[in-house]
């Protein structure tokens, strides 16, 4: 199997990028978002809105910094891929593939991050992970 240049840099670029999308996601509905947010899901009749949107902000935003920490990331990226699957099902799936263009609103993107997220957990975070620091610290001190 052809390894590429460097894949440790590789999947870091992509764990990092992944991180900071769903943080700019996440923090907005944080930082006084989540009733919006609430009313949106309100409408596809999810139960308990209000916390439902706490749930969610607080997975992309805290999920987010984790992911780019390298923390917790098989764990974080399963939630999450959870989450887009979700948005496919429950908002996206209905305007067809494309979210520019025919099609407006499509589950494209929420596909594209899914199967992003999977590829950290397959093949792992990448270089630079907290949790790669943590280990070397407890294995040798």
């Amino acid at each position: 199997m052809n390894r590429g240049l460097n894949p440790g840099l590789g999947l870091a670029t992509l764990r990092i990028v992944l991180g900071v999308t769903f943080l700019a996601h996440g923090w907005p509905k944080l930082a006084g978002g989540i009733a919006g947010t609430a009313e949106g899901f309100a409408s596809l009749g999810i139960p308990a809105p209000t916390l439902a949107a706490g749930a969610i902000a607080s997975l992309e935003t805290f999920g987010g910094l984790l992911l780019i920490a390298g923390l917790f990331v098989g764990p974080v990226a399963g939630l999450l891929i959870l989450h887009v699957l979700t948005g496919i099902f429950l908002v996206h799936a209905h305007n067809g593939f494309y979210v520019v263009g025919p099609g407006t609103g499509g589950y494209e993107f929420n596909l594209l991050l899914a199967a992003s997220l999977a590829v950290l957990i397959f093949v792992g975070a990448g270089h630079w992970t907290l949790q790669d620091r943590f280990r070397k610290d407890i294995v040798h001190p």
